[in-house]
């Protein structure tokens, strides 16, 4: 078969110590139709995933980082994507065939729009994710945008168009992994870039056994609170601040997490830059719809 001389999305798949799991992504997407040259970034993994990709996969780009250095992993292999977008993939996360035409489209025909976030789907059940049940319902208005506007995407299940990225300098390596994409998602819309949701460019997440939950929450509680006083203004980052304290009480993880964020705060306030009014006008106004998600919840809970 003749393959196409341009494509226009390469996929980069984030993977670390996911050997089994990994070789099984990959060989979904090499069955997607259409050309897709994919890019794999090994983060340091000590199971063999490298040489068991280069094995299975020979025609596979695979990058050997010699550390894990979490979500500034994609960094590298957006570096090596000569396409004009780039669709991300964990190693437990494989697109659905026709998805990356759609997100494609999408963006061809919609120049101010950066990133498509996709539909996760998660098990075999195809259960929604929650986080994209409430993008489907975000109050951000829509205007002319194929779909509905966001001030925040899924780093492993979304369509980018590659000069954006680049544009805004990547993910900040100090964050490792968790949230990592909110920092990024506001200094995009600073520029007058577009997020959107599409519920037809569908993902599917197989979620991995091998995490550190505990971890994970660390760093997102963390990440949340450096990336307030990074861009928010100063009452709403106390405010924040406030929030994730109660978070971190609520998951017992209150000392060790706060601590890890009063190491690395003068670094990140280094990089403070408050968003304007109107950037801060539309995140105040996804907080509000967030805290009124949140009441519902927890009275319905309560009425169970």
């Amino acid at each position: 078969m003749e393959l196409p001389l341009q494509p226009r999305a390469s996929i980069v798949v984030l993977t670390h110590n996911r050997r089994v799991q990994v070789l099984g992504t990959l060989e979904c997407l090499h069955r997607l139709p259409g050309y897709w040259p994919i890019i794999v970034v090994d983060n340091g993994s000590e199971d063999g995933t490298a040489a068991a990709i280069s094995a299975r996969f020979p025609s596979t780009m695979l990058i050997r980082s010699k550390r894990n250095i979490g979500a500034a992993a994609r960094n590298i292999g957006v570096g090596y994507a000569h396409t004009p977008y780039v669709a991300f993939c964990d190693d437990d996360t494989v697109w659905e065939a026709g998805a990356l035409e759609r997100a494609v489209k999408m963006l061809d025909e919609t120049p101010t729009v950066a990133v498509v976030n996709a539909c996760v789907q998660i098990g075999a059940m195809r259960r929604p994710d929650p986080t994209c049940l409430s993008m489907e319902q975000s109050p951000l208005e829509r205007d002319q945008l194929p779909g509905p506007q966001l001030l925040g995407f899924m780093a492993g299940a979304c369509v980018i168009r590659t000069q954006a990225f680049c544009d805004v300098g990547g993910y900040w390596p100090p964050f490792f992994i968790g949230g990592e994409e909110a920092l990024m998602a506001f200094d995009l819309v600073e520029k007058g870039w577009h997020i959107v949701y599409a519920k037809d460019v569908i993902t599917r997440h197989f979620p991995s056994l091998l995490r550190d939950s505990r971890g994970r929450e660390r760093l997102l509680i963390r990440n949340a609170i450096w990336v307030a006083w990074m861009r928010r203004p100063f009452w709403s980052a106390i405010h924040q601040t406030k929030v994730q304290w109660r978070e971190a009480r609520l998951r017992g993880i209150v000392w060790p997490t706060m601590l890890q964020m009063l190491m690395g705060l003068p670094r990140a306030l280094r990089y403070r830059k408050v968003l304007s009014p109107a950037v801060e006008k539309m995140q105040a106004l996804l907080d509000l719809a967030d805290a009124a998600a949140q009441r519902s919840e927890r009275h319905a809970t309560e009425n169970a």
